[in-house]
């Protein structure tokens, strides 16, 4: 089953009264996140639970602040 999550055209969407550079960086981080989902789905499929979990937050200085996270894995006992 293939699941779309539309993270690049959501994150264009979003984008549209920002600077180039701030775009290039949105498009950046949407194309690390679907790759990030891509994974997160093959190891679901492997057998493991994937929890992502923020650790902290980043401040920019001017009012700006993104999200870092940290996965929490979970394996099911097999046998």
């Amino acid at each position: 089953m293939t699941v779309q999550t539309r993270v690049k055209e959501r994150a264009e969407e979003q984008s549209s009264a920002m600077t180039p550079e701030q775009q290039a960086m949105i498009r950046m981080v949407a194309n690390d996140l679907h790759r990030l989902n891509q994974a997160v789905m093959k190891a679901v499929d492997a057998g493991v639970s994937v929890e992502l979990v923020r650790s902290a937050r980043h401040h920019g200085g001017e009012g700006n602040w993104g999200d870092l996270l940290i996965p929490v894995i979970v394996t099911q006992g097999r046998g």
